[in-house]
């Protein structure tokens, strides 16, 4: 048992804090050795930029970047890039936690990384987005690298600034290096099946907890938190399995319809007006309340600490499948298990993306890519393992899904420290 709390105050945030709870209580359950313990509450590496940008008023202004590698004892670092105004250093540390935890779970060889830019996307051009992805791209060219950490896109991030940082990263080495960034346009080595990887995860996942649950699908009634890249693609392929998804939301606004929302045509109407605010599909609803609506299946899939130890009594699902990271504070754990709503924790839930962009890292590295058929069933094959080795550790030591997920992701990195040993 560790006897003793040290943490960075750099890193001493909400959400960082969250992350060193669970990872804590989940040591707790595995007797962690305490040196490894140690080694994992705190990033290998972190670093902190300035991303000074010519603005298209021809002001010069300087954002905060970042980039932190927790772990790469499993072979490259890996994960995305967030543009958003909430970036912060503590943030990224705990996001970087949790994308080891989830490489490890699905049995990825990588560790967890994160980065991010301080910066609100929404209200910059395309051209100030490029300077900036192009400089932030230069300021950490030492810590990345395809055998080295790898990038993806992330909130606020799209497979076009995938290709400009692809495109930086190979003019700096003098040749193409398409296997330095995941989630690129096809044209320049992506994978097929890399944008709705997330989604589609989320959706296997889902299946399988029917299954255990014995729930048939048909009609089953989803409401998804958020509209953005994950829960646009969750809600469109459930809407296509047959699923009512009642309610959406986005930054702006949600919607609700208990026989089920047109989702193909909100998307259509999101595209000409940017945000569903104005749909006449459905009544208003708050992101607030869309969490207490009744459900089947609930997804929060935007922000993270949306359900919290206040709204957690007032939930009325049967199943949680967490599509955004760190969406439930740890203080709602323990009420959800005990009201028995079946939990599908964030690190199995949407490790998707970054199972397809193994795929098309390892698809880059051999130049021989595969058809959509191959990343799919591979995609599934991995998901649904994943939720089986999760679903039977929670039931053979009684513990719930989240606790077995961190458990089963901390051992494996546990073993692989303790067989490398400590350098020097």
């Amino acid at each position: 048992m560790r006897k003793e709390k040290r943490v960075l105050p750099e890193y001493y945030t909400p959400i960082y804090q969250m992350a060193v709870t669970q990872f804590e209580r989940a040591a707790c359950k595995l007797d962690l050795d305490p040196n490894i313990w140690e080694r994992f509450v705190v990033p290998k590496r972190a670093l902190m930029v300035s991303v000074p940008v010519r603005m298209d008023d021809l002001s010069v202004k300087v954002f905060r970047g970042y980039r932190v590698h927790h772990d790469n004892t499993m072979g490259p670092s890996k994960g995305g890039i967030r543009y958003s105004p909430s970036v912060n250093l503590g943030e990224v540390c705990a996001l970087a936690m949790w994308m080891t935890w989830k490489c490890a779970l699905v049995g990825l060889p990588f560790g967890g990384a994160k980065g991010g830019i301080a910066c609100d996307p929404t209200v910059m051009s395309r051209n100030e987005l490029q300077k900036m992805t192009r400089r932030y791209t230069a300021e950490i060219i030492q810590m990345i690298g395809p055998d080295v950490d790898v990038v993806a896109p992330d909130m606020g991030t799209n497979e076009q600034i995938m290709a400009w940082f692809m495109d930086t990263y190979s003019q700096f080495k003098g040749y193409a290096v398409p296997e330095i960034a995941t989630g690129k346009p096809i044209s320049i080595g992506g994978s097929v099946g890399r944008t709705e990887a997330t989604g589609k995860g989320l959706v296997f996942v889902i299946m399988e907890a029917f299954k255990y649950l014995k729930i048939d699908p048909d009609k089953k009634s989803v409401a998804i938190q958020g509209f953005g890249n994950v829960g646009f693609h969750t809600a469109r392929l459930l809407y296509e399995a047959g699923c009512r998804v009642v309610a959406v939301s986005d930054v702006k606004s949600g919607l609700y319809n208990k026989d089920g929302l047109d989702i193909p045509a909100i998307n259509e109407y999101i595209k000409k007006n940017k945000f569903m605010e104005g749909f006449k599909g459905g009544d208003h609803i708050s992101n607030e309340d869309l969490l207490e609506i009744h459900c089947d299946v609930l997804i929060p899939a935007a922000i993270s600490e949306q359900i919290t130890e206040e709204n957690a009594g007032r939930l009325k699902c049967r199943i949680v499948c967490e599509g955004a990271n760190g969406p439930t504070r740890p203080e709602a754990d323990p009420i959800l298990n005990e009201r028995g709503i079946f939990l599908i924790p964030d690190v199995l839930a949407n490790s998707g993306g970054v199972t397809v962009s193994y795929f098309e890292w390892v698809q880059g590295l051999q130049r021989l890519f595969w058809k959509e058929k191959e990343v799919y069933e591979q995609l599934g094959e991995v998901m649904r393992s994943a939720f089986r080795n999760v679903l039977e550790l929670s039931l053979s030591r009684n513990v719930d899904m989240r606790m077995a997920a961190l458990m089963l992701g901390i051992n494996k990195i546990s073993e692989a420290k303790l067989a490398r040993g400590l350098f020097p």
